[in-house]
């Protein structure tokens, strides 16, 4: 994809981002479950990810998903500083590490779309958000349903992943990381750096990414479907 078309992709992501970021402040429904919501998501991605945290050479890759890609954190500075550096970045890095960095913006405005849907249709059921439990989740999943754009949530973690998993087979990728910490601490985009430098030296770590995307690919389907079915114990392994 061309440096032009990451950008304009970038930019209409971050005006929604910028948008939504307005209504939740201003939103008493979003401001009261939203942070209850996405806690419990990131309780619920850290069980499930358990059995990755476990194997030394996947631990590295699972933390940067779990923090970077499905974390509960506010992603809007890392957002906006790949706005700013993507057109002289592109000079330095390789494409594939710059769309992963895009991916993942997506992939943040994307989910918090959705999550805003979830916030909505939890204030429905008229309970508090220290009720939200696996049931209360899976009901409001359903009554939201979106199963498209869920299906894009997990490809886009894929994308990321793969994309990561690319860039480390290439000769000297860490030392063009390692040389633009500087300038990007000098220009305000540490967040940005940060990032990328988490995510190449994660899959780095992992030496091969087929067999722990797959698995995740499949884990998350198979729980999605399970939740858009009703089914009882929805993030129970085993996942076929």
């Amino acid at each position: 994809m061309a440096v032009n078309d990451l950008q304009s992709r970038l930019a209409r992501r971050l005006r929604w981002q910028k948008q939504a970021h307005l209504l939740e402040k201003q939103d008493v429904v979003l401001a009261k479950w939203l942070p209850a919501l996405r806690a419990w998501q990131a309780r619920r991605l850290a069980a499930s990810f358990a059995h990755f945290m476990e194997d030394a050479r996947k631990q590295p890759a699972a933390a940067f998903f779990l923090s970077d890609l499905y974390g509960d954190a506010d992603f809007m500075k890392r957002d906006e500083e790949a706005a700013k550096i993507l057109p002289k970045m592109s000079r330095l890095l390789p494409e594939n590490l710059l769309t992963a960095a895009v991916d993942a913006i997506e992939l943040s405005v994307l989910s918090h779309a959705i999550d805003m849907r979830m916030a909505r249709e939890l204030q429905k059921t008229g309970r508090k958000p220290a009720s939200l439990d696996a049931e209360l989740y899976q009901q409001a999943y359903r009554s939201v349903g979106l199963r498209r754009l869920r299906r894009r949530q997990i490809d886009l973690v894929m994308d990321v992943g793969s994309r990561l998993d690319a860039v480390v087979q290439k000769h000297g990728i860490a030392k063009l990381l390692a040389a633009s910490r500087l300038p990007a601490r000098m220009l305000g985009l540490q967040h940005l750096q940060s990032f990328l430098e988490r995510g190449f030296t994660a899959f780095n770590h992992l030496g091969g990414a087929d067999e722990f995307l797959d698995e995740i690919h499949r884990q998350e389907t198979c729980i999605a479907e399970r939740l858009a079915a009703g089914t009882a114990d929805p993030f129970t392994p085993p996942f076929n």
